[in-house]
């Protein structure tokens, strides 16, 4: 893995340095967004920067380029940023159908507050970032693209190498679980209501599609057959009525974020039905005792989710130390968003960052 030069623009803008003075840092150059709202990154979080200024958490649009495809991301610095002190720093995985202008890109921004200095990066094929198919969610590429955020932060000046940890959110969280288990360079891992995509792809959410696995894969290699044939691209999406008729929370309530409460044009629901023939052959939790490093998995006491992380913990025999954080009467969309639940989960990662990184 490699990131390639595209320029220095952005490291020389926020230090003054020479490119000589910053080198090996080459990798990554200042993105200017479009944005479809009135926040100037198309932030839609609550309590979102709407401006850089001196002795404030900055926001900085970059790109680099991961495996030739560029990946779009902001990197979150912390109040009084000097690049020549060494910061704690943490990756943001944002979940499956989402973009780093939401979740992730409040929690990278919370912890920006708390002294780290973070980065949320769009998946490949997903939200800003390149890659054709569009919504292609596979799970090599989608651990790839955690691996290249570390990759970024251990030379994005006043990075400490020795201090970097992981957060993942949802299907981030099943992402960051399974890049954590050969990433050695991190020395914390977090999960926030982790989604296991590969178990719930192959099963149905809470076991409501077992019966069906192998035609849904032959359906997934049919499309896999007609995108190589003909470029067709099948996509795999739920409709409003859909949804509506689902008896569990999870996509009810993520319909209403996704879709209204914290809508971003980059954000969907759809993935090509051919990324079902290596998402249903994968899991998570597969050889989860490679983790060797403190963990901490949080998830709402009310998600019809909670049995993915309860699973993935139990798992997770390769740490002793490990811990399970319910946050009180929270569904799973909840604990993205409502400020009391945030707040625990935000005093939560600082208190297990604080401690191990």
């Amino acid at each position: 893995m490699k990131l390639i030069l595209i320029s220095a623009l952005l490291v020389l803008a926020m230090t003054g340095h020479s490119f000589a003075d910053i080198s090996p840092v080459k990798s990554f150059t200042d993105r200017s967004p479009s944005t479809h709202n009135a926040n100037p990154w198309g932030l839609v979080y609550a309590d979102a920067i709407t401006e850089n200024l001196p002795g404030k958490v900055n926001i900085h649009p970059i790109a680099y380029d991961l495996n030739g495809i560029t990946i779009a991301a902001n990197v979150y610095t912390p109040a009084g940023y000097d690049p020549s002190k060494k910061y704690p720093a943490v990756t943001v995985a944002h979940p499956n159908g989402g973009v780093k202008e939401q979740v992730a890109g409040l929690f990278a921004q919370r912890l920006a507050e708390a002294g780290y200095i973070t980065v949320a990066a769009d998946a490949a094929f997903q939200g800003a970032s390149g890659g054709q198919p569009r919504h292609t969610d596979i799970p090599y590429f989608r651990t790839e693209d955690i691996h290249g955020m570390v990759d970024l932060l251990r030379i994005y000046p006043g990075v400490d190498p020795d201090r970097i940890g992981m957060l993942g959110i949802c299907g981030g969280g099943g992402y960051t679980l399974n890049a954590a288990k050969s990433e050695k360079r991190v020395k914390a891992v977090a999960t926030l209501s982790m989604f296991n995509t590969g178990r719930v792809r192959r099963e149905g959410y809470m076991s409501s599609q077992v019966r069906d696995v192998q035609e849904r894969l032959a359906q997934a290699s049919y499309a896999r057959g007609q995108e190589a044939a003909a470029g067709t691209v099948d996509f795999d999406a739920l409709t409003d009525e859909a949804i509506e008729a689902i008896a569990n929370d999870l996509y009810r309530e993520g319909m209403k974020y996704y879709g209204k409460t914290h809508r971003h044009p980059n954000s969907t629901f759809e993935y090509t039905r051919s990324s079902l023939t290596e998402l249903m052959s994968w899991d998570a939790t597969d050889n989860l005792k490679l983790i060797n490093v403190p963990l901490l998995m949080m998830a709402g006491s009310l998600a019809d989710s909670l049995y993915l992380t309860e699973d993935a913990i139990e798992k997770a025999t390769g740490t002793s130390d490990k811990e399970l954080f319910l946050i009180p009467g929270a569904f799973h969309i909840q604990t993205y968003y409502v400020p009391e639940y945030v707040e625990q989960e935000v005093n939560k990662l600082k208190e297990f960052f604080g401690r191990t990184l």
